[in-house]
């Protein structure tokens, strides 16, 4: 029964590392989610799993402090890094002949070009340290309080610089030309785009809740704690 024991930190990275995983294959695909007024409302199928992303960072923040849901990001960093660059080689491998018919799907599927994937680890690094930064001064303003309040400040800032900066670096001339026309072309994705990811945040807002009591719960047992963390987290947490 021991190897179904799961530590808890280590359930909840992998979670993350999924959703990283996740979004980086599928975010391809666009779905319409309707129209208010002059906004429509055309989104990544990733938007589900991006505020549950940085939700996971914030339960992470609140329990084990900023340091380890910093290292959160650089794992989720790392991920990005290596899967593009495994990608790049794999469709650069000869394909068999037998499987001839399904090498330009294949290509059209994973082929991602060096624009998007450094629009994509770009805005995955800075909304991620951000939204870590920005969620450990809201807690020690608000003295550990209103953790509803924190975790969607911060995934509303993060999630608006995660947006500019992939849509910006991904798209920038190449629907429009000239500066004012890309200006506006990026403000009109931009807003609809970060708009529908808030509105996910504040309904995946229970989730940071479950995720904090669920890691809560590992301070029930201080040994597993101690062999988990680092020096200085064991240190910090048991002041």
């Amino acid at each position: 029964m021991k190897l179904l024991k799961i530590n808890h930190l280590d359930l909840i990275i992998a979670l993350y590392i999924f959703g990283v995983i996740v979004a980086a294959l599928m975010g391809m695909k666009v779905m319409p989610l309707g129209e208010i007024g002059w906004l429509k409302f055309n989104v990544s199928v990733a938007i589900i799993l991006m505020p549950l992303m940085f939700t996971l960072t914030d339960a992470v923040n609140e329990i084990y402090g900023r340091q380890r849901a910093r290292q959160m990001i650089y794992l989720g960093v790392i991920v990005q890094v290596l899967l593009v660059l495994f990608i790049w080689a794999a469709l650069a491998m000869p394909h068999a002949a037998r499987f001839e018919f399904m090498n330009d799907a294949y290509s059209q599927v994973f082929g991602i070009s060096v624009r998007f994937a450094l629009a994509s680890i770009t805005a995955f690094t800075v909304s991620g340290l951000l939204d870590v930064y920005v969620f450990s001064k809201m807690k020690k303003l608000f003295k550990g309080k209103y953790l509803w309040l924190r975790n969607n400040v911060s995934n509303f800032i993060s999630m608006l610089f995660d947006t500019a900066i992939f849509l910006t670096i991904a798209h920038y001339g190449v629907f429009t030309q000239g500066f004012e026309n890309n200006v506006v072309w990026l403000i009109g994705v931009i807003i609809p785009y970060w708009i529908a990811k808030c509105i996910m945040s504040v309904i995946s807002t229970p989730l940071v809740y479950a995720g904090v009591a669920f890691l809560r719960k590992r301070k029930e047992n201080p040994k597993e704690l101690k062999e988990s963390a680092g020096p200085k987290e064991t240190e910090k947490t048991e002041k």
